[in-house]
């Protein structure tokens, strides 16, 4: 199980958490919105980190998305193992020919 299989798991539990102690259950228990409004500031973040060229604080906020990202996954109902079977599914074909296929 990979590290962020592992965090999806941990996500998924803290579903039933008490809001008052802890910050995943709290942004659970305010709904997909609110994961949705925090994984965006945490992109905004990272891209500030990157286009300033600080690589340590890039690395923090990269890690900061792809928390938030799988909060909001688990907040919408789609499993992690989706997301990887997809990128699995699109592993070796062109960028160019993937989104040929999809029609964009």
């Amino acid at each position: 199980m990979s590290v962020l299989e592992r965090l999806a798991a941990t996500v998924a539990a803290r579903r039933g958490a008490d809001p008052e102690t802890s910050w995943t259950a709290r942004l659970l228990a305010e709904g997909p919105a609110k994961a949705a409004e925090k994984f965006g500031e945490e992109a905004v973040e990272a891209i500030v980190a990157a286009a300033t060229g600080d690589r340590a604080a890039l690395t923090a906020e990269a890690a900061d998305v792809l928390f938030h990202l799988v909060v909001m996954l688990e907040a919408r109902g789609v499993a992690l193992v989706d997301v990887l079977a997809e990128l699995e599914r699109r592993e070796g074909i062109s960028g160019i020919a993937e989104k040929a296929a999809r029609g964009g």
